[in-house]
């Protein structure tokens, strides 16, 4: 079996009408290196989104920006520092393209600000980076040969110890 290689990145920058595209740009070199052309337009696009609508609601600039690849989805999240900035009014025509063009998205509040994220799963057929796992242990290499032990002193008294033994080694021989 082979699974894959977890990756995360983070990027801090303060938004301007020509940092969008670059950081567009950024993200999808990151995509491509991890080997996730096919998410490449939508989580551009939704990032740029967000991005231009906290370029132009928000009187706080400075935003961080992480990505999180699991072998299965990828979180893109984006946080900004303005606690005046309400989802629900000036940024609903951007959450409302991320909720058509994402698996999942939500947004929370933190001390500083909130973050906005957003996800897409990998579907059947694309590539995905894999990384060999070693074998699972086979059962018999993982029993131990029984050892000589004594009874348990709780056990003392209720049956002859070559029962019990005798017992032990029928259990391990199957």
């Amino acid at each position: 079996m082979k699974t894959a290689v977890p990756c995360y990145y983070h990027l801090d920058v303060e938004v301007g009408p020509q940092r969008v595209d670059q950081v567009g740009r950024i993200l999808a070199a990151h995509l491509r290196f991890w080997s996730l052309d096919n998410l490449v337009d939508p989580v551009r696009r939704g990032a740029e989104v967000l991005l231009r609508a906290i370029d132009e609601h928000a009187t706080d600039k400075q935003t961080s920006i992480e990505m999180w690849w699991n072998g299965q989805h990828l979180i893109t999240a984006v946080g900004q520092n303005d606690r005046n900035l309400r989802p629900d009014l000036e940024l609903r025509p951007c959450l409302t393209h991320i909720a058509a063009h994402s698996d999942g998205w939500g947004w929370c509040d933190t001390g500083a600000g909130r973050i906005i994220w957003f996800t897409r799963r990998a579907r059947s057929g694309e590539r995905v980076p894999l990384v060999p796992v070693g074998p699972d242990p086979l059962v018999t290499e993982a029993l131990d040969l029984p050892r000589e032990t004594e009874p348990v002193p709780a056990l003392r008294g209720c049956a002859p110890p070559e029962v019990a033994v005798a017992v032990h080694e029928s259990v391990v021989t199957r």
